[in-house]
């Protein structure tokens, strides 16, 4: 038996921009009437329904529909998918066709074309705007009852109840295809939504003799009459930009002016909620952020990318930092900071002679490999974890895509770095010492060892003593990475607890709470190889960076802040326990103490994330599954926070059992981030 499609046309009266813009008439017709004849010329659809809330306001257009012979149904105005479903299941429709009424153009060729992929593929669902390339208004979507009868039986929220199609959309649950065109015109707007896009639609439906032109006609008469358009493309921004944030309207600009949109990958939104998540703040204290609409929210994440132990505005350190600035910050002399600073951190590391300073941990890497490289006259490099972005540590991706997967994120891409360098950097598995002795034998050339101490592992069998032992034997230079961990479980960093001196040790993050600054220290013998190559940066000599660091030092060792941080990352990690076996769902917590992070044992992991930040932003809470603790934070925030995560894990758990968690989700999961595995 032929197969049926049934055409199920949303409209009503009710606008919030174009009230009655179904009704408004071109040509002595009605806009709603001009679709449904152009939609009639579709030869692959059977039936045509016009779908309308059963309120008063809209008897006027059941009237106009009754009198031009059209097939109406009439059910809740807010549950638009409610009422799609009821409409279909009225009429028995098995494959549907979903048209809104502000699409006036709708071109029945490309209807025909779009339905026999319907028809001639097993898909659940078959459209044009999953991936955008037809100009806004030109928008269809097929589907069958079963899909509709699966996306009534699931969706539970709003949003998803008004939108009909959203759920389909950000779940990998259906069979799906998009239609798209060699060239993309999704910059278009022919829909019908303000009084701009009306008399632009006029204009078109005027420009032809009859009602048988299809988009390709109207993009020609674009391409010849690009100003025509040019109000309604404001129109459309206007309305895209209303709908948003201050926070996300901030990140659309700045993906107009900055390269990548913004300097660090892990700040980006589309890593934590993407279209929701704040973005921007305005102010900070302690470990309360408030963002450019003036909401406030706990941060129970990353805290500055783990740059701020006690807390975001601490008063004395800020305090420090003004009186510095109040007598300067730059001038042609240098300033005693940085001296008193490096003296300190020989105190605290007394196996090393000298220091170096920068303002970033990739320049620490970086420094830090020119001076080892200067010194041992060898060039190449075993390492392990997270160096930074330069050239020397992304080069091992050349030689294999996926060196860095198990370091930093998979498939980092090296654009622009030298093609030469591949070779000359290896990476190795934490833990796995007989695979670093095997590299050193393979690659004698290797002359430096470079390593994160502790990220999601612990030392096991003595590992850092052997590791310090085969640099001992081979004569290499061992360099420790301890910008993350620095200055979180001990004084100074995690390499001191293990009784294991490095040749090189980098500092970063903490050390300013939130000023930059990052330091190198070595022996003396490796530092002065300084004398040999050229490393040099005119901001490298202002004053901020060292003030905060002595400010900051002084308070940590006078409160033994790790101790505090540490205690509390205990707490956490019994409470996510405890959690995840009330509510029976599977998690792994890795990292130390005071820098914890979990991930959600099940394939749905990254979903489960998303939701985690989504319900979490409602309760007044940025949050993920990795946290950063801060002496700003404390149990009574914290026992705030396990209870709404609770109610989380449990709607996980239901998911887990065979609940659909995208029935949940408001918007697509967030981007894979940062998965140091080391």
């Amino acid at each position: 038996m032929k197969k049926k499609i049934t055409a199920i046309v949303q409209a009503r009266i009710g606008s919030s921009r174009l009230r009655g813009k179904v009704l408004k008439k071109i040509n002595g017709k009605e806009t709603i009437i001009l679709l449904l004849e152009r939609l009639s010329k579709a030869k692959k659809i059977s039936d045509i329904i016009v779908a309308i809330p059963n309120t008063k306001e809209n008897d006027i257009l059941f009237k106009v529909l009754k009198k031009n012979n059209y097939k109406i149904f009439r059910g809740s105005e807010n549950n638009v998918l409610k009422r799609y479903y009821d409409c279909a299941k009225t009429y028995k429709s098995s494959n549907i066709l979903r048209i809104t009424g502000d699409c006036p153009l709708v071109d029945p060729k490309l209807v025909d074309k779009l339905a026999s992929i319907f028809l001639s593929y097993n898909y659940d669902y078959v459209s044009n705007i999953e991936e955008r390339t037809f100009p806004d208004g030109m928008d269809m979507e097929f589907f069958s009852f079963k899909t509709l009868s699966k996306i009534q039986a699931n969706v539970i929220s709003k949003y998803d109840k008004e939108h009909v199609t959203k759920y389909v959309l950000r779940t990998n649950i259906f069979k799906k295809y998009n239609y798209k065109q060699p060239r993309n015109f999704s910059f278009l707007r022919i829909t019908l939504d303000t009084i701009n896009d009306f008399i632009l639609i006029r204009k078109i439906f005027k420009n032809f003799k009859d009602n048988l032109f299809s988009i390709h006609d109207i993009i020609d008469y674009y391409q010849k009459n690009k100003k025509v358009f040019l109000e309604n493309k404001k129109d459309s921004e206007i309305k895209e930009f209303n709908n948003l944030s201050n926070g996300q309207k901030m990140w659309n600009k700045a993906k107009r002016y900055i390269a990548g949109g913004n300097m660090l990958f892990s700040k980006r939104p589309d890593v934590f909620l993407p279209n929701r998540w704040p973005s921007y703040f305005r102010s900070a204290k302690g470990c309360v952020i408030e963002d450019l609409d003036g909401k406030k929210f706990y941060d129970v994440s990353i805290m500055g990318i783990g740059t701020n132990i006690l807390g975001y505005s601490n008063a004395q350190v800020d305090k420090a930092v003004s009186r510095r600035i109040y007598k300067a910050n730059m001038t042609t002399l240098n300033c005693t900071e940085e001296v008193q600073l490096a003296e300190k951190l020989i105190k605290i590391h007394p196996w090393a002679s000298q220091v170096r300073f920068a303002r970033s941990g990739g320049e620490a890497n970086a420094i830090a490999i020119r001076l080892a490289r200067s010194f041992t006259k060898k060039q190449k490099i075993a390492f392990c974890g997270y160096h930074g972005w330069h050239d020397w540590y992304l080069a091992t991706n050349i030689s294999k895509k996926s060196n860095l997967n198990e370091h930093l994120l998979p498939g980092l891409k090296t654009g622009g770095v030298l093609k030469k360098l591949s070779g000359s950097i290896f990476p190795f598995k934490y833990n796995d010492f007989n695979g670093l002795v095997n590299l050193v034998k393979k690659h004698p050339d290797i002359g430096i060892i470079k390593m994160e101490v502790v990220r999601n592992q612990r030392p096991k069998k003595n590992f850092l003593k052997k590791v310090r032992q085969l640099a001992n034997e081979k004569n290499l230079i061992l360099i420790f990475d301890e910008c993350t961990t620095g200055f979180r479980q001990s004084f100074g960093g995690i390499h001191k607890i293990y009784d294991v001196n490095p040749d090189m040790l980098m500092l970063g993050k903490a050390i300013g709470n939130g000023y930059a600054l990052t330091a190198v220290l070595g022996n003396k013998e490796i530092m002065e190889s300084i004398r040999v190559t050229f490393i040099s940066s005119t901001f490298w000599t202002e004053s901020i960076g060292p003030t905060a660091a002595l400010k900051t030092l002084e308070i940590m060792e006078k409160k033994k802040t790790w101790k505090y941080i540490t205690k509390l990352g205990i707490y956490i990690v019994s409470q996510w326990k405890k959690l995840a076996k009330k509510n029976k769902v599977k998690i792994k917590i890795s990292g130390i103490p005071a820098l914890s992070s979990f991930i959600f044992l099940s394939k749905n992991h990254q979903a489960y994330k998303t939701f985690i930040t989504q319900e979490m932003l409602k309760y007044g809470f940025l949050a993920t599954t990795t946290i950063y603790v801060s002496t700003a934070h404390n149990k009574k925030i914290l026992k705030k926070y396990f209870h709404y995560l609770d109610k989380i894990f449990y709607i996980i758990s239901k998911c887990e059992k065979g609940d659909d968690i995208y029935r949940y989700l408001l918007e697509p999961t967030s981007e894979t981030d940062f998965a140091r595995l080391n």
